[in-house]
């Protein structure tokens, strides 16, 4: 992991959803204790157990969380994108990670260190409120994620998959490109690979999509929100 210092980085702040609307002296208090950093593809920023340095937010590129098994493989719990959070509930437990945090694409990271963010909250209100509303937005999906992958087969769980990464718009047909490895969203899933292949290939054969390599173009939006296995 390579220490980046080329940016502002109370300027990177300002453009982050969660530290929108402060002040130039409160982002300047928090600026003070963050660093930048600049992670390559497949870098690891810390291991489920590692103690916790503060809250980490994604400037550029994407950011796995996973929980890993003692067969080597590892279950994906989220993925993290420009502006996504990560970390704040254990600076706040002052527990362990409990998940493997590893890039997948090259990605520019922010660490706000755990004493600055919570005398920020402190002083803070309208901070306060933005925290509890991005930790209440990740329970939120991850109980859609249970829902989906205790309660749902692997056909609905693809098809529900690509109905929540549609493009917004009125057009019938839309095409996504997956943004990590079909294994990658297979463990999200919690589905073997084999088998989110599998049902790729059933849903072209069904006419309901075309799949070229990470490209996914689906005909009919209607006709796939409305299939049922």
């Amino acid at each position: 992991m390579i220490l980046e210092t080329r940016h502002a980085i109370d300027e990177i702040l300002s453009r982050q959803p969660l530290f929108r609307g402060l002040s130039a002296n409160e982002l300047a208090q928090i600026s003070a204790g963050s660093r930048e950093f600049r992670v390559g593809k497949n870098e690891m920023l810390f291991h489920k157990g590692d103690a916790p340095e503060g809250m980490h937010v994604v400037v550029m590129g994407q950011i796995k969380l996973s929980l890993p098994s003692a067969q080597g493989t590892e279950k994906v719990v989220h993925m993290c994108g420009p502006g996504h959070t990560f970390g704040e509930a254990v600076v706040f437990l002052e527990r362990p990670y409990p998940v493997n945090a590893q890039a997948t694409a090259d990605s520019i990271v922010l660490l706000v260190s755990r004493r600055v963010l919570v005398d920020s909250l402190d002083s803070n209100s309208m901070l306060c409120r933005k925290m509890l509303a991005s930790l209440s937005t990740r329970l939120h999906e991850l109980l859609g994620d249970m829902e989906t992958c205790m309660l749902r087969g692997s056909v609905q769980r693809v098809v529900c998959f690509l109905i929540q990464s549609e493009p917004p718009g009125d057009e019938p047909g839309f095409s996504l490109s997956l943004p990590v490895s079909k294994q990658t969203i297979a463990s999200r899933l919690n589905l073997a690979p084999e088998t989110f292949s599998r049902v790729l290939g059933e849903l072209s054969e069904k006419g309901l999509i075309q799949v070229r390599g990470r490209t996914i173009t689906v005909p009919d939006r209607r006709a796939l929100r409305e299939f049922t296995a």
